[in-house]
């Protein structure tokens, strides 16, 4: 019989309560809540029994409160209590009786457009009178709004990247009842298309006429206007506007609180993240109310910001650059607007140009520099000194921080900066163009620094903008040039084309024709006759195998015959510009054999120089796969070889672009371009590709470069695989890494329930793509043909003529000949074309070689747009067989018989690394969101419940197409 008195065994609760937590030693743990806030702290509490006695700690409740008390501190009887009080104090705080003695900010009536310019455009400014004659000085009520907008769906604020709307009936349910700290209110930039009548209810003022964004259409405009309502407590926390634009804010209905600072000085307990990689700003902000109640009774009167309470019908003016701060002191009704206008232009473009410490200068001022930095009043940093390899995803920061008032602290990374008060910095600080572009990188380069993910437009986007400024306003050039060199470095650009000109004795350039144009990611020129693209992208050697592939492809058009040279621009002239003992020196080179100044730079891959094109696209592909490990910066500057520029000059094409001509098409014209297309690119398909030299990508192949981090990429058995695939199998399964990660980071609108199961959707061997199989001789054969692909069939490549034009008014006929109109060639804007047809496919240098259907993916997605007809259309133009009858060979069948199967997870098979895919669709493994295209398009597919319903929806024709036989 078992001793009544032993003890009973004690379990050990903690592992199977902290599961993956349980290495953790509980001193780590215990540091780690003291980050979280006190509902996050109180949620985990309830997660496990042991999870509960961390949280319930009082040092960590401690912690918690003093980080967030400020002033008088009252004890009540616990810090747990305590911490819970302040927030239940904020929740219920009531702001009726909210006011100040001061109120800083000028008031005016209205003025004229002279006296704005003269005495208010550079700082803050109340106007009245702006919205008298408005029909929402009397209409944009929370009743009035309920009866007109109660079932429209408004987009809401909130602290997340998720895109949340609500109906506005049950927004105002919400509003009324309430006790958030940091209420949620509307702030929807799409006001406009769900609620279509608020904008008969305002115009812009005439003192904001001018907004030099408004020569972009549709998506191409950033968000520029919001409707703002939220109740009391709600707001905007500090911020500077996207982009250093201005805005105005006219307030319709209860009353707001305004607190600005003037650039470069950073509020009391604010932090600036400025990316050392890509310049991107974030700002580490307390809520609105927050920043009220517990900083602003902290600050001496020196430093306290210029406040004003609005009231209804007035609007408030936020010049560029300035720090502001919302508070709705009761239920707000406003709308607002962003705008570039002459006096904000150049700082906008400033803001958009590569590198990271001007950024910061223009947010923080000169607090924003390093110490060595801030002594030298300028001294750029060379962008190699901030390099990362491609697998790091270490953001490395500049953190500039309020702490106290008064003290200031410059950070970098985890070490303390030496303090500095703030008015011993500000005194050399100027929020002056000249000033503030001294802090750029000398070395910038547009085409292949990263662009920032905070930056309110696309890159390609802002070159496009500046190009219709260019062409649309010429009696602004002079300051547009000025805005083009800062964003573009569009001087230097511009010395290279003239040195191209003069040494092929090419007419003299116009004006028009000295900025580069906004599509194609190279510096491209449209000249009266001819098109010079330089070679940039993704550094010299990736320039120098672009260009080489490229001058291989036009041989083999020439030597073939094939008739799709009938639809490519001519190739002019082509060469190498360089700098030698410090000037320019051009050499002819039509892409073969190995000129002098690239065989004295060491490149990476340099073993073909038996090949007539020695830099043609075997060479391109093995070096795109060995370069996947290189970071951009890298493969920009390396081997000293950044002062090297290939070119080409092609014979510019007549007509118009399809991205212009979209909307005017007739449904004729429109299904005759889809056959078009479908006819060129099975002549495109037809081509033969050049001989491939198997000994050479093996060897390479043999000795696999580690990632940066220490781990080699998992063993691909590629045994089967015949050589020519084996570099884009390798490939796939390296784009497969970290898939989830990728797409729960783009989040919205992918569906979350999708990511979860797309690598059950992806195959774990992506040689079952290829269905091989055994010929004859028993040699492995795939049943997918290798074939050329353009890789960027899109509606910007493709050109479009005239078939005839209409008379004009005075009964002459319409000038057939090609004239510039807007940003691209086409008819004066006096002739009508009745019909138009296709004539030309143009931008060649993202050439490769792989599966066919992967040219499918851009013609489907971008131009078509999903349009089943055309893509109907298309492929009965196509004709040739995507993939050879997979059945005749012993497949198993399933979804890897299934064209629409191919498609969907399709990556490139071109081995591309992440600088050089730029407009490419490769849908689920692609770098790039295409996938948000797709569920953009196909907004049913938000609530797909698997990832085989998405894929026949967009691509299900596919597995009807007569050619797969």
């Amino acid at each position: 019989m078992q001793n009544s008195d032993q003890a009973l065994p004690v379990k050990d609760r903690r592992p199977h309560a902290l599961g993956d937590l349980k290495i953790i030693p509980d001193e780590i743990i215990c540091s780690m809540l003291e980050h979280l806030t006190p509902r996050d702290v109180g949620r985990l509490a309830c997660v496990s029994s042991v999870m509960y006695i961390f949280c319930n700690e009082e040092p960590l409740w401690m912690s918690l409160c003093l980080k967030k008390a400020s002033g008088l501190l009252q004890y009540k009887g616990s810090w747990k209590k305590t911490a819970l009080h302040l927030r239940y104090y904020r929740c219920h705080t009531v702001l009726d009786g909210f006011s100040f003695d001061s109120q800083l900010v000028k008031r005016k009536k209205i003025v004229t457009r002279e006296e704005f310019d003269r005495e208010c455009a550079e700082e803050p400014i109340l106007l009245s009178g702006l919205a008298d004659t408005w029909p929402a000085r009397n209409t944009w009520t929370i009743d009035q709004l309920l009866t007109r907008y109660g079932d429209t769906a408004f987009r809401i604020s909130q602290r997340s990247v998720r895109s949340i709307s609500m109906k506005f009936k049950d927004y105002v349910a919400y509003m009324n009842v309430q006790h958030d700290e940091d209420p949620l209110y509307i702030f929807d930039y799409k006001f406009g298309e769900n609620a279509q009548g608020l904008l008969e209810d305002y115009r812009v003022p005439d003192l904001f006429q001018e907004d030099l964004f408004n020569v972009l259409d549709g998506d191409m405009r950033p968000s520029y206007r919001w409707v703002i309502i939220g109740p009391q407590r709600s707001g905007a926390s500090w911020h500077v506007d996207p982009a250093l634009t201005s805005a105005w804010n006219t307030l319709l209905c209860g009353r707001k609180r305004w607190a600005l600072y003037p650039p470069g000085r950073v509020p009391l307990g604010v932090t600036v993240h400025v990316n050392e990689d890509d310049g991107d700003v974030n700002i580490e902000t307390p809520s609105s109310l927050e920043w009220w109640l517990d900083f602003y009774p902290l600050l001496a009167d020196d430093d306290k910001p210029i406040e004003c309470t609005q009231l209804p019908g007035e609007t408030i003016v936020v010049p560029s650059g300035w720090w502001h701060c919302i508070l709705n002191l009761e239920t707000t009704i406003a709308v607002t607007q962003n705008f570039v206008d002459s006096k904000n232009f150049e700082f906008v473009c400033l803001d958009f140009a590569p590198g990271y410490r001007h950024k910061g200068v223009c947010r923080a001022g000169l607090l924003a520099l390093e110490e060595e930095s801030l002594e030298g009043g300028g001294k750029n940093t060379s962008a190699g000194d901030h390099d990362m390899s491609y697998p790091d995803l270490t953001r490395k920061e500049k953190r500039v921080r309020v702490n106290r008032c008064g003290e200031i602290q410059n950070h970098e990374e985890d070490t303390n900066g030496v303090s500095k008060n703030y008015n011993s910095s500000k005194q050399d600080f100027s929020y002056d163009i000249n000033f503030l572009a001294k802090f750029l990188d000398e070395d910038r380069d547009h085409y292949n620094f990263p662009w920032s993910s905070g930056n309110c437009t696309g890159k390609r986007e802002m070159r496009e903008w500046l190009y219709k400024l260019w062409v649309g306003k010429p009696e602004m050039r002079e300051l547009i040039w000025k805005g083009a060199c800062l964003a573009l470095n569009a001087g230097k650009w511009l010395e290279l084309l003239e040195e191209i000109c003069n040494f092929h004795k090419l007419p003299t350039l116009t004006a028009e024709e000295k900025l580069p144009v906004g599509n194609g990611s190279n510096p491209v020129y449209l000249m009266a006759d001819c098109v010079v693209k330089i070679f940039v992208e993704g550094g010299f050697e990736s320039s120098i195998y672009g260009l080489g592939t490229e001058l291989e492809f036009y041989s083999l058009l020439a030597k073939v015959n094939s008739p799709l040279k009938n639809y490519i621009p001519d190739v002019l002239a082509s060469g190498i510009l360089y700098v030698e003992n410090g000037s320019y020196t051009i050499v002819p080179w039509d892409g073969k054999g190995v000129l002098d100044v690239i065989g004295k730079c060491n490149l990476t891959l340099l073993n073909c120089k038996q090949e007539e094109f020695p830099f043609g696209i075997w060479s391109k592909k093995q070096f795109e796969y060995r370069s996947a490990w290189m970071s951009v910066s890298k493969l920009s500057t390396s081997d000293g070889c950044n002062r090297i520029w290939p070119y080409i000059i092609t014979k510019r094409c007549k007509g118009k672009m399809f991205a212009q001509l979209r909307d005017a098409l007739s449904g004729e014209d429109v299904l005759n371009l889809a056959s078009f297309l479908g006819e060129q690119l099975r002549n495109l398909h037809l081509l033969p590709c050049p001989p491939f030299n198997e000994s050479s990508l093996s060897d390479k192949l043999k000795t696999e470069p580690p990632f940066n981090n220490g781990f080699v990429e998992d063993v691909v058995d590629t045994s089967s695989v015949p050589a020519e695939w084996e570099i884009f199998i390798r490939t796939l399964a390296r784009k497969k890494k970290n898939l989830v990660n990728r797409l729960t980071a783009w989040g919205h609108p992918i569906p979350k329930a999708l990511i979860d199961k797309v690598d059950e959707y992806i195959p774990d061997d992506f040689v079952k793509l290829l269905d091989i199989y055994q010929d004859e001789n028993g040699l492995n054969k795939v049943c997918k043909p290798c074939s050329w692909i353009h890789s960027d069939i899109m509606d910007d490549n493709v050109y479009m003529e005239p078939c005839c034009a209409s008379s004009r008014s005075n009964g002459n006929a319409a000038d057939t000949g090609p004239m510039v109109n807007g940003s691209i060639n086409g008819y004066d804007e006096f002739g009508e074309a009745k019909s138009w047809h296709c004539s030309h496919i143009i931008d060649f240098s993202n050439l490769s070689i792989g599966d066919p259907i992967y040219d499918v993916i851009p013609i489907h997605l971008d131009i078509f747009r999903g349009d089943s007809s055309l893509f109907k259309q298309f492929l009965e133009s196509y004709k040739l067989p995507l993939v050879r009858r997979m059945q005749q060979h012993g497949s198993g069948g399933g979804k890897f018989s299934r064209l629409s199967y191919h498609a969907m997870p399709r990556n490139t098979w071109d081995g591309a690394p992440e600088w050089c895919l730029r407009e490419r669709c490769y849908c689920i493994l692609h770098d790039d969101n295409v996938l948000g295209t797709i569920f953009s398009t196909w907004k049913e597919l938000r609530t797909a419940k698997s990832w085989e319903e998405v894929e026949m929806t967009v691509w299900g024709e596919l597995n009807n197409y007569k050619g797969y036989a």
